[in-house]
């Protein structure tokens, strides 16, 4: 689970980029219109948009912006006609990548998202050749911050965490989806700062590619981050400690 961890780490220094050009902003706010459609307006009783109101309240997105999207997802004032989509595909050395989108057009979505992946060595495949690769399951990310490990993995696990990973300066706690809310909760009524609390696709297993190939498949990640409509992308390959500094370097 390293690996997740890492691709966390890039993702959020590329997440205050996303935030200068006002696309994170963008992407969170369908990310909100989605939840509030399918679970309703109340984020006490629908933990999915609370997640997502949340993350958005730690990126600073204005209060006016989460409530407008809150009651355009509701269908209390009129908004784009959105849907989620996602996308299974092949990168270099056969690795496999999940996109998920959010977008008011499917042909335009679909149609950047191939040219994405033909342009960096990759291909889009058909519903359902990667999706087995990986499982849903819950991520949360604790930075240790000066807390004790052993109380946070205690913590974590008596409310339900079937894993926990202790690493040098992070905490990676998985959990299975149905009780991912349980452990969500402790660690916040705990007053326990997390990084990342979401559902996630995580790997069965993972691919070790050299450097070079590894690199073209973090391009391509980022090409298709890059895309409006796609709001996340899961790959399978295992960032080693080089490769992650090579491409730390590099970005």
């Amino acid at each position: 689970m390293s690996g997740h961890s890492k691709w966390s780490t890039i993702k959020r220094k590329k997440g205050a980029e996303d935030a200068k050009r006002g696309k994170l902003f963008t992407r969170m706010g369908r990310e909100i219109m989605i939840a509030a459609r399918e679970g309703g307006p109340d984020p006490d009783t629908n933990f999915r948009l609370r997640l997502v109101v949340e993350k958005a309240k730690q990126a600073n997105m204005p209060k006016d912006n989460i409530e407008r999207s809150v009651r355009r997802g509701a269908g209390l004032e009129k908004g784009e006609s959105l849907e989620q989509v996602m996308y299974e595909g092949y990168g270099p050395g056969g690795t496999a990548l999940i996109v998920q989108a959010v977008t008011d057009n499917r042909n335009r979505a679909v149609a950047d998202i191939r040219r994405a992946f033909n342009r960096h060595g990759g291909s889009l495949g058909e519903t359902g050749c990667v999706a087995w690769m990986f499982e849903q399951r819950g991520y949360i990310t604790i930075p240790l911050n000066g807390h004790d490990p052993d109380e946070l993995f205690e913590l974590a696990v008596e409310a339900g965490a079937e894993d926990v990973v202790i690493g040098e300066d992070i905490i990676e706690v998985l959990s299975e989806v149905q009780v991912f809310q349980n452990v969500q909760e402790a660690l916040s009524g705990a007053s326990i700062e997390m990084d990342v609390a979401e559902l996630s696709m995580i790997p069965k297993t993972t691919m070790v590619l050299e450097p070079e190939k590894g690199i073209k498949v973090m391009s391509l990640v980022d090409a298709l981050e890059e895309l409006d409509d796609v709001e996340k992308v899961y790959t399978n390959l295992d960032i080693t400690d080089e490769l992650f500094e090579l491409y730390a370097e590099e970005d």
